[in-house]
This record gives structure tokens, C-alpha cells and sequence, in this order.
């Protein structure tokens, strides 16, 4: 993701519909002639959360959820093209295996809005993801089988109305019966799989459509372009064979550099469909990068040599029984989708998790002998840290450095450098966090700190409740505030009387061992393992639990900075976005206790080695090569597995309808004025105006038919990566009610448009 939504209270997954980026669905459809002659009033690229969440503004604003500004007109016809599934994207998508899990809580994930999110439409309630398991898993005959529709190939039929109501699901498919066996297992905290969240998705799209209001036609394909035409320039009429073939004009310019309202849109399909609407809004989610000269290089030399290669990519995309078993395998990339992939090419393949420890967490793995070995590096090195074990939800983080107090003075400051105005307040944080929890629970490794309420001898702890409530003497706080972020970790070294206990808030997301010391790296991984497995099983006494819950907490408060203009744009782009949201997700966004408890196993059984900080990947002659700067030697192997999950860089996508629309200049990246001569920086995501939206062209005209929701025009939305979550201010949400009444003024404004021809 990176975008400043990365920056929030979730993670790179929640929000990320990867909905039209992919897919083979439109060869399917290629020739379909059961497309022809349907109409539409708005387009909607994209099928995932956001496209939901649209659909649902839509249906409030019309007023026929239970009355509203336009309860006697038509059904406002809607087209939702996807190429992976309507109703789930591609990262929900209700096809994938069990074994991918969503990073966050059962209970922080809904498509609805309430009070916390400010809309100018009005307030619709419906159900969050738990209040849905708990209805299905409750329902008589809810477990009927059958199985969700997918990408698989289908007919004529793919592009139809839907919207049944009640208990079943579309035409002729019942729900699956695995999701009401997992929704009856289901918790607020618990972490469920992938394929229900998507299945929760589709299932409150179809309860939506049925409200009224609203008429959906689903089609699977992949959208490659959007063309201007209409009664100010016109297009060709379809030709007798029935496609389309749309002539771009210029559309009218007015004097505020707004394209003419008398224009439509056509959207082309890849197989040759188009279809014509007088609004289109582009809702796909995390755009997928286009492939880079190490993946053109490790492509071309496993054809060559007949090497195993898998790209990067949606895990749920790959064929990973194509990595072989008994050998060793490098895997380039630790972050999100490094998970997801030892546990296909361990557990997947047949490994066991057993207990081993007085710890449920404490586990040690029985392989099955058809797993590879896998040696794992990065840039950074380390995985990404794991979520904690609760038994309930984690404490709120309450800050003694970078209070609310902090911000609200910081926030009153505009153009801020983030590195030199802002960071250094939040890594004092880091080491407050981290001290406070030393002291109210491990009071020998900072013997010299005493809390409030002792006696004022060095090493008595004081009367701390939780490691969430404590706070350290005004004279610590004192000196933690005083000292540049260059000297934090000396003061921590003088603080802190135990080395394992030690931090360099500096280096959070990598590990302490930086030149080539193989003995030393191994003992290192020993006390990371343990450290790891401590936040995980005992999260209120471990400090590096307490830093990622800062963390969490923090990376919202910059965001509301960002949002506000209190950060330079440069530094925005370059520190925010460059260093520090990545460090949010390498804290804050890792994956599920069970995960990462399972790599420890992994790690202890010698079936997962860590490379180290700084490792690099290349291909000499017939084998792969991964090296880093700690190891002191080579790994040669005949596979290579990429991990790297897409950013949402619009810059390198290889969306086919973002490519098109930037080089033909229907689009352009946004820039924004910095310092104080103006100097202009450019983003990686799409200009869109602020007010509406709407997509910007080369010249910085706005296309007030054309709207950008979510990822691809991030830096304009922030926020809008994340999936909404219940009691929290959504910008996914607030963004599809901006955008929803946009439409509806359009359509309301001339007749509706015609044709998608095929």
C-alpha cells in the first residue's frame, strides 16, 4: 500500500480489493452475446469493498432503505465489472484457500457506516462482519452446500442482474457450507479467513441491491480503457457485428477547466465489449505493480535454465505446487504475503503444529517431507512483528510524550518536516513505551527507574496497574525529552542494565546485529524468537508489545497531520510515505499470534533461516543467489519465491485501464507545491480533485463524469486504503457517499446512457 492510509489504525490488507488489476474472467466472456443491449447509468470498475460501499450510499441516498430525496424515481442501473468476483475482489475473493487470514479482528470489519464517519447522505445500519456469523451460524438449514462463484469460466450467464433476497445466494449457487462452519467459530478477535470475509462481502452487496433502488448487472472482465464521447463529439455507431468502437474527442472545456457536462463515457472491455454511461467510478483496490528488471531478469533465466520462479503477486493467484520439496528454496520479501506462503508450503503440504511448551503458542512443527527448505531475507530482514494474544482486545495505548495535546499543537503548524518536527517526539514515544513496560514488569533490566508510589529505593517498582496505565517519573520523562533522537539509544544503554532488554528506537524493524558475524546472528535470531513468542503469549508484560501498540496509535495521529496540511508534501512522499509508513506496517499490521507462532516453530526446526538485514537476490549462470551482509556466505539454489506485495503504485502499475489512461493523457499523476519557492513533487497515485473526486487529466482539467475511490488516488483519500471498521471514522465510507451523490446529480441531470455492446 503506500499511500498515507497505510498510516492508520489497520493494515495493507484491509482495504485492498486488487478488484480489476487481474484475472482471467474476461476470456470467458469473450463473444458472449447474452451482453448485449443492457444499459447502465454508472460503471463501476471494481467489484470489492469499495464498489459495495458505493452501491450502499447509493441505495440511502435514494431514499429506498426507508425513505430519502428520491423515493419515486426509476432504479438507477449500475455495472459492476470485476475480473475475480463480484462481490470480493481479488483479495477476498471466496475461492482461495482457508489457510489465507485476514491480519485483523473478526469484529473490526463492516461495509456499513455509522455516527463516527461524517456523510452528507443518510445513516443506513446493517450488520458487521460478526453480527453476520452469528445470524448465519444461528439460521436453520444456513449450512446447505454448495460451493461460491469464482473466476472459474462460465457462459452467457456471467453478466445478469442480481440482488435475491433472503438466505440464498446468487442464482443457482447456495452459501458455502464452510463459511457457516467458520462463522459458527468466530469471534470479535478472532482472525478469519480471507475467503469469508468475502463471502460476508458478497452476501451484504446482494442484501443491499435487494433494499431497492438499485438495479445490478455483474460482468467479469478486465477493463483496458475509458473514452470521452457524446453529443459534443460524438461517437461511431456500433458496427453491424456489434462492438463498439468508440472515437475519442475532446471533450468541452469550460472556463473553469471543467470537461463538458454534455459528454458520456465508454468503457472497453479487453475482449472488445464496451459499454456507454453517463458516470464512471473507479473502485479497484490495490492496483498491482507491473513487473520491475529483477523480475524480467529471474524470468527469463528460469526459462532459460529451467529454474522454478514464482513472481510476485496475490498469493492466492500463484501455483505453489510448482516450488519443490525436499530442497532449498530462497524467498525474497518478509512482509504480508511471506505468511501466507510458508504456511501453503508447510502446513499445505501436509506439516504439523504440535504444542511444545507450557504456551499454546510454544509450538514445534512435525514435517511432512514434501516441504522445501526456505531461506527468507529482505532489505530489512526481519518479518513483520505479529499481532498479540489478548484473549479479548488489547488495551488502548496512552501516550506521555506524544499526547493528544502534542498533536493538537503540532496540527496547528503547517509545511512541518516530518523527520526533523515530528519523528523525533514519536521515537522518544517508542522508548517510553518501551521502559514503562521494563519497569512495571521487569523492574531488575531498569533498576535505576522507580515508579510512582515506591519508596524511592532504586529497583522498587511502584503501583503500576497494566503496562498500558503506566507512567514513568517526571525526571525520566524529563530526560527522554531532552535527548536528540541520535542519542535515544545511548540513554536507553544507560537506563537499561540488561543488553537483551536494550532498543534503538532507530531500528525498530530491523535487527541489532549489522556487519558479517554468523555466530553473532545466530544467537540473535535466538533472542528474537523468544522475544517474539513473549509479545505473543504474554503481551501486557512485554515491551516490544508495547511499542507496536504505540506504534498503532501513532501512525493515525500522523495521518490526521498529513490529512490536515501540518507535513511539507515533499516530506510527505518522501519520509511518510517513504520510511515511515513502511515501518508502521513492519510494527503495527503483522499477521495473526498463530502465524507467527508457527514460524518461530519453523525457524527452531531449521526449516525456515533467516538471511539477515540486507539481503539481495540475483541469478548467476543456472542458479538463484541469496547473500546478505551478516551471513559470510552464499546460498545457491534452483527456486526462487517472491513474496513483495504491491504498494499501489500508480507509476508502475500494470493496470491496464490506469496505463491507458495516463500515456493517452486522460489522466496524470498528482503534484503538489513544497518549501517555500513552490517547487512541485509528483506522487505515485492519481490526481483527482479534493472537492468531488474526479479524475484529472495532463492538462489538470477535471472529468466531472469520472470519479477515483481508495488506493490509486491515496495521497488525495488518505485513509481510504483501510477497511471501514464499526465506531471508527471510515474515509472508504465517507469517500463512496461523496462520490455517490455526485452520480446521482449526473444522471438526474440527462437521460440515462445506452449500450454495452458484444
Amino acid at each position: 500500500m503506500s499511500d498515507f492510509g497505510d498510516l492508520d489504525d489497520a493494515d495493507d490488507l484491509d482495504g485492498a480489493d486488487g478488484a480489476d488489476g487481474a484475472g482471467d474472467g474476461d476470456d470467458a466472456l469473450a463473444g458472449s452475446a447474452a451482453l448485449a443491449e443492457l444499459v447502465a447509468d454508472v460503471v463501476v470498475v471494481g467489484g470489492g469493498p469499495r464498489a459495495i460501499s458505493l452501491l450502499e450510499r447509493l441505495t440511502a441516498r435514494l431514499g429506498r432503505a426507508g425513505g430519502g430525496e428520491d423515493g419515486g424515481s426509476p432504479a438507477l442501473r449500475v455495472m459492476l465489472i470485476d475480473a475475480v468476483e463480484v462481490g470480493a475482489g481479488a483479495t477476498w475473493r471466496t475461492d482461495q484457500t482457508a489457510e489465507f487470514l485476514n491480519n485483523t479482528y473478526a469484529a473490526h470489519t463492516t461495509i456499513y457506516p455509522d455516527s463516527s464517519t461524517r456523510l452528507t447522505g443518510p445513516l443506513t445500519p446493517g450488520p458487521d462482519l460478526i453480527d453476520w456469523a452469528r445470524a448465519i451460524a444461528a439460521r436453520p438449514g444456513a449450512s446447505a452446500g454448495g460451493s461460491p462463484r469464482s473466476a472459474s469460466p462460465v457462459g452467457a450467464t456471467d453478466a445478469r442482474p442480481v440482488g435475491i433476497a433472503g438466505d440464498s445466494w446468487p442464482v443457482a449457487s447456495a452459501r458455502p457450507a464452510w463459511a457457516v462452519a467458520e462463522a459458527a467459530t468466530l469471534e470479535p478477535w478472532s482472525y478469519p479467513t480471507r475467503r469469508l470475509q468475502g463471502v460476508y462481502y458478497r452476501e451484504q452487496l446482494e442484501a443491499i441491491v435487494a433494499r431497492g433502488g438499485v438495479d445490478v448487472t455483474e460482468v467479469h472482465g478486465l477493463v483496458v480503457g475509458i473514452d470521452p464521447v457524446g453529443g459534443d463529439g460524438g461517437t461511431a455507431a456500433p458496427p453491424a457485428h456489434g462492438v463498439s468502437e468508440a472515437t475519442e474527442v475532446t471533450g468541452v472545456v469550460g472556463a473553469a477547466g471543467i470537461i463538458g457536462a454534455a459528454d458520456t463515457r465508454t468503457v472497453r472491455l479487453a475482449d472488445g465489449r464496451s459499454v456507454t454511461a453517463p458516470a464512471v467510478v473507479l473502485a479497484q483496490g490495490m492496483v498491482q505493480g507491473r513487473p520491475d528488471a529483477r523480475v524480467l531478469a529471474f524470468r527469463e533465466a528460469a526459462a532459460v535454465h529451467g529454474l522454478t520462479y514464482i513472481e510476485p503477486g496475490m498469493p492466492a493467484e500463484r501455483d505453489w505446487a510448482a516450488v519443490p520439496g525436499g530442497e532449498d528454496v530462497l524467498v525474497a520479501g518478509l512482509g504480508a504475503n511471506f505468511f501466507d506462503v510458508v504456511t501453503t508450503l508447510t502446513a499445505g503440504r501436509g506439516g504439523r503444529f504440535e504444542q511444545a511448551g507450557a504456551s499454546a503458542f510454544d509450538l514445534r512443527y512435525v514435517p511432512s517431507g514434501r516441504e522445501p527448505r526456505l531461506v527468507v531475507g529482505s532489505r530489512r530482514g526481519l518479518p513483520y512483528r505479529s499481532k498479540s494474544f489478548y484473549d479479548g482486545f488489547p488495551p488502548p495505548y496512552r501516550p506521555q510524550l506524544a499526547t493528544a495535546e502534542w498533536f493538537a499543537e503540532a496540527a496547528q503548524v503547517p509545511d512541518q518536516e516530518f523527520g526533523r518536527d515530528v519523528w523525533p517526539q514519536l521515537a522518544r514515544e517508542f522508548v517510553v513505551a518501551h521502559l514503562a513496560t521494563l519497569a512495571a514488569h521487569h523492574p531488575a533490566a531498569v533498576s535505576t527507574i522507580t515508579g510512582p508510589g515506591a519508596s524511592g529505593v532504586p529497583g522498587v517498582p511502584g503501583d503500576w496497574d497494566d503496562a498500558a496505565t503506566v507512567r514513568l517519573p517526571a525526571s525520566v520523562l524529563a530526560r527522554i525529552e531532552q535527548t536528540d533522537v541520535a542519542d535515544l539509544e545511548g540513554l536507553v544503554d544507560e537506563l537499561v542494565a540488561q543488553e537483551r532488554w536494550r532498543i534503538d528506537p532507530t531500528r525498530l524493524d530491523r535487527p541489532d546485529v549489522r556487519g558479517p558475524d554468523p555466530a553473532r546472528w545466530a544467537k540473535w535470531v535466538e533472542q528474537w524468537r523468544e522475544a517474539e513468542l513473549d509479545s505473543i503469549a504474554d503481551p501486557l508484560r512485554s515491551p516490544r508489545c508495547t511499542v507496536n501498540r504505540a506504534m498503532a496509535f501513532l501512525r493515525g495521529r500522523v495521518a490526521r497531520l498529513v490529512r490536515g496540511g501540518a507535513i511539507d508534501a515533499a516530506s510527505a512522499l518522501r519520509e511518510v510515505n517513504g520510511w515511515f509508513a513502511p515501518l508502521g506496517l513492519a510494527l503495527a499490521s503483522g499477521p495473526p499470534p498463530e502465524r507467527t507462532a508457527q514460524l518461530l516453530a519453523l525457524v527452531r526446526a531449521g526449516v525456515v533461516e533467516l538471511l539477515g538485514e540486507g539481503s539481495e537476490f540475483t541469478i548467476d549462470g543456472e542458479e538463484f543467489v541469496g547473500r546478505s551482509i551478516v551471513r559470510g556466505r552464499e546460498f545457491r539454489t534452483q527456486a526462487v519465491v517472491e513474496t513483495r506485495m504491491s504498494k499501489g503504485h500508480v507509476d508502475v502499475t500494470d493496470d491496464p485501464l490506469l496505463r491507458s489512461l495516463l500515456t493517452g493523457g486522460r489522466a496524470r499523476l498528482l503534484r503538489r507545491s513544497t518549501g517555500p519557492g513552490g517547487q512541485a513533487v509528483t506522487a505515485r497515485t492519481l490526481d483527482v480533485t479534493t472537492e468531488e473526486f474526479a479524475l484529472v487529466d495532463a492538462g489538470g482539467r477535471a472529468d466531472r463524469r469520472v470519479f477515483v475511490l481508495g488506493i490509486p488516488a491515496g495521497d488525495v483519500q488518505p485513509g481510504s486504503a483501510i477497511g471501514a471498521t464499526p465506531g471508527v471514522p471510515s474515509p472508504l465510507i465517507a469517500g463512496a457517499d461523496l462520490v455517490a451523490g455526485q452520480v446521482i446529480e449526473i444522471v438526474r441531470a440527462e437521460e440515462p446512457a445506452a449500450v454495452i455492446a458484444g
